[in-house]
């Protein structure tokens, strides 16, 4: 009779770097949408918002940018609620409109 050696698992995960955190976050937000709309709906017509407006891109920067000076990250919930709010949108949706918008045109934000 052999007896079975039991060895505990254990994990060590690096933290994830910001722009790790928000291709992480991103694609969970784009998994969780994808199940209310059809298929590429959701996704693609927040890109395209800000694919297509420079205009409000460079304004939501400008705003991250004095978030990230008063301290406060560009996805805190009070920034995640003004945009929200003023897009007209879901909070979770503001999410990912947020993270487009940094990664298109803002990266230094965090």
């Amino acid at each position: 009779m052999s007896a079975a050696l039991a060895l505990p698992i254990t994990t060590t995960a690096a933290p994830l770097n910001p722009a790790r955190r928000i291709a992480t976050g991103l694609a969970a937000a784009v998994l969780l949408l994808g199940f209310n709309l059809p298929p590429h709906a959701q996704a693609s017509t927040l890109l395209d918002r800000v694919k297509t407006n420079q205009a409000l891109a460079i304004s939501l920067c400008d705003q991250f940018k004095q978030d990230n000076a008063s301290g406060q990250s560009a996805l805190a919930k009070p920034s995640v609620d003004r945009v929200a709010q003023s897009q007209n949108l879901s909070a979770l949706d503001a999410e990912v409109l947020i993270s487009y918008v940094i990664g298109l045109h803002c990266p230094d934000v965090r």
